[in-house]
């Protein structure tokens, strides 16, 4: 299946979403179309819209459906590091190198195979290949997760993610020596014009984004900042880091060349606070940041990050 990513013009704007994509694949039926955005294989500006919604302008279509849809997922007996659970949702502390649910490439081994194998039963409105899911972050980025254990659990954790009542905090180690104790980032993200694979900071096709962060400790040439998002768009933290020049170390998407193959960006949601969407029970959730990630920093306090570098 071929994907692709357009830009609406005005040939295209006010027709509807679902007929616009049905044009492109002339042999699928519109019904399956209408799952594809359902499901959010198909997306408008980064964000999930409805089967009939009509195109603008401007608008950026993001179409990326799986090579094999409604997977058969198998549930795998994969260790979690369960935090919290109750009959609603399940938080967990998700390690680095887990992707979060099964695409093209992985299959397996994902952390919805995990949730699959320990949990009988998941909500179902991502759909089947998404069960649970409510909110992600990279398969190199550890840290907490909510996952949602019912409909009911799923549709109110949403909506507490769309009014920004949810908080999250991540501990971060970036290049560069910040001299300001703290600071917001107020910048708007979109897709990266000439890396389409990429995000960048961007006034054209973007929505705003907030971060907002602090240092906690300063080495020679790095610094330990704790963020938190204000708004939650794709590699937010990595890409407002990289804006102001200071990007993450070990980032190999976003950051320097020469930057130290840490296994990916150091990069951890630390701290979770929500609602309970049923007992409505204020909630926060905490967990440390792993072993290499401490390693790295501890190497980095004692030698800078040439102590890296060299290992």
């Amino acid at each position: 299946m071929e994907n692709f990513i357009i830009e609406v013009n005005e040939e295209l704007a006010k027709e509807r979403i679902d007929k616009m994509v049905a044009s492109k694949f002339p042999d699928v039926s519109r019904s399956r179309i209408q799952k594809w955005i359902e499901d959010g294989d198909i997306l408008v500006n980064e964000e999930k819209v409805r089967t009939n919604y009509k195109l603008r302008v401007g608008d950026v279509i993001a179409c990326e459906v799986p090579e094999t849809e409604d997977m058969d997922l198998e549930p795998e007996n994969i260790p979690l590091d369960i935090v919290y659970e109750d009959h609603d949702i399940i938080v967990v502390n998700k390690p680095r190198g887990m992707v979060v649910h099964p695409a093209v490439g992985n299959f397996k081994g994902t952390l919805v195979n995990a949730l699959l194998y320990h949990c009988d039963d998941l909500s179902g409105i991502n759909g089947v290949n998404r069960p649970g899911i409510v909110h992600r972050i990279d398969k190199d980025t550890s840290g907490l997760l909510v996952c949602a254990k019912n409909d009911t659990a799923h549709v109110d954790l949403c909506e507490q993610l769309k009014n920004k009542t949810v908080n999250r905090k991540y501990f971060a180690l970036v290049h560069g020596v910040i001299e300001h104790d703290s600071f917001t980032i107020d910048a708007p993200i979109g897709r990266d014009e000439k890396d389409r694979q990429k995000m960048a900071v961007t006034a054209r096709n973007s929505r705003n984004a907030i971060t907002h962060a602090k240092v906690i400790e300063r080495f020679k040439d790095a610094t330990l900042i704790e963020c938190t998002l204000e708004t939650g768009r794709t590699h937010q933290i990595r890409v407002h880091m990289q804006y102001i020049k200071y990007p993450l170390v070990g980032d190999p998407k976003y950051s320097y060349r020469s930057t130290p193959d840490c296994g990916g960006q150091l990069l951890h949601a630390h701290e979770l606070t929500l609602v309970h969407p049923i007992t409505k029970e204020v909630m926060t959730f905490n967990a440390d940041m792993p072993d290499i990630m401490k390693e790295k920093i501890n190497l980095v306090r004692e030698g800078g990050l040439k102590a890296i570098s060299k290992e």
